[in-house]
């Protein structure tokens, strides 16, 4: 028993009797007609009434275009097997309906009928078992894709062999229930995502230490290094604004970006070559724009991620910017006595000394995070004695070093943190 979609011309009157030799041939191959439809309404009743085959009937080549565009809404893969019966067609007629999926053709006799819907269901399902082999071929190599390169991140990452990346791949498979391949795109997935936060984060850091250098040079402490400094910083903001709009971020990372470039267009233009004291509040405002629109944008990155592993990596590289806006905003103080500066020191030195011991008490370590851990501790001593001494001369100067060789510190940290097997494979 075979259920039917029958296509009449889009002229022929629905309820009038189909000619003979249709009715009979339906009756002889045991069809039940689920409805009719036109060349217009094909695609429609198809999907509605999800019949084994559509039968069309084609009483004059004048018919022909309509049926070719009705067709063509499927690309070639019908959802049932197609036939046609009606006038006689050329070869090139019949080539170029095949080509739209028609699966089996002959004129309008009862005897032939039959047969000719039995040689399109046949035919479909050949063609519907090809597609599956094919598709499941598709899956096989894009597993292997994502294989491969789950594998050579976590060998260059951890800096183990194929083996053990092999293992740890299969090993998560087996333990989430999940295929090899899915498993493996998702652990790139992890890691785009932790390096997203990370540079989104370094925006956050850079947008203080362009204001501290801007000081720093007002203030003439290590005028060179300041200015290359500067040049250094502001062409890394730019390569990471580049990464990131070449990314997926999803809506809400779109958006966030809009506003760090709009941020970071109004911080770069006023950036003088030799900053003066009126100016130094505006870079500084400018500054605090670009810090806001970056941590906003670090958020929604972390939400988009949605896996808790990455939260840490968006602790760590905010320590960067911390150390940034604590020297930045004491260099401020004393250079301009700006009192907004010097109270928000305490502040800073209390958040810096909570994200520490959070880190230090983190469950995701690694031998080389805890000695960078123990780095971070001395030079964050450093750089609070610096605060302390900011009246003096050598304080300042002890400032600007420590400040910067905790970035370095926490660079590296973030770093192990993003390519932690505790992120990579959460």
């Amino acid at each position: 028993m075979i259920s039917l979609l029958l296509v009449l011309p889009n002229e022929f009157d629905a309820s009038a009797p189909l000619p003979e030799p249709l009715r009979q041939g339906l009756a002889d191959a045991g069809a039940t007609v689920l409805g009719r439809a036109t060349c217009r309404t094909l695609v429609q009743q198809a999907g509605a009434l999800a019949p084994q085959q559509v039968l069309i009937w084609l009483p004059e080549v004048a018919h022909l275009q309509a049926v070719r565009d009705a067709l063509r809404d499927w690309n070639g893969v019908p959802p049932c097997a197609v036939s046609l019966v009606g006038v006689p067609l050329d070869a090139e007629q019949h080539e170029a309906l095949v080509a739209l999926g028609l699966h089996a053709w002959g004129p309008l006799d009862a005897l032939s009928l039959p047969a000719s819907l039995a040689r399109a269901q046949a035919r479909w399902m050949r063609e519907a078992a090809l597609r599956a082999e094919l598709d499941n071929l598709r899956t096989r190599m894009d597993e292997r894709k994502w294989v491969d390169r789950a594998k050579g991140l976590l060998m260059s990452a951890r800096g183990i062999g194929e083996d053990e990346a092999f293992g740890l791949l299969r090993g998560a498979a087996m333990h989430a229930n999940l295929r090899l391949g899915e498993v493996s795109r998702s652990v790139i997935e992890a890691a785009q995502w932790a390096e997203a936060i990370n540079r989104a984060g370094q925006l956050r850091m850079l947008s203080q230490r362009l204001v501290r250098v801007a000081a720093q040079l007002l203030a003439g402490i290590d005028v060179q290094r300041a200015r290359v400094l500067r040049t250094q910083s502001t062409e890394r903001v730019q390569q990471n604004l580049d990464h990131l709009s070449a990314l997926d971020l999803g809506t809400a990372g779109v958006r966030a970006l809009a506003e760090v470039q709009a941020a970071w267009n109004g911080l770069s233009t006023a950036l003088p070559v030799k900053p003066t004291p009126q100016g130094l509040a505006e870079i500084d405002a400018r500054g605090e724009a670009l810090l806001l629109a970056a941590e906003a944008m670090t958020e929604a990155l972390e939400a988009s991620g949605a896996r808790r592993a990455l939260r840490i990596v968006n602790i760590c590289g905010r320590q960067r910017m911390r150390a940034q806006r604590l020297a930045k905003d004491a260099l401020l103080a004393s250079t301009l006595a700006a009192s907004a500066s010097r109270d928000r020191l305490l502040p800073t030195m209390n958040e810096f000394e909570a994200a520490l011991l959070e880190l230090e008490r983190a469950p995701l370590s690694s031998p080389e995070i805890r000695a960078g851990l123990v780095t971070a501790r001395d030079e964050w001593l450093r750089l609070v004695g610096g605060v302390q001494a900011l009246d003096s001369a050598e304080g300042r100067a002890t400032l600007v070093r420590s400040s910067e060789a905790l970035v370095d510190t926490f660079e590296r940290l973030t770093g192990w943190y993003e390519h932690s097997l505790q992120v990579i494979m959460s």
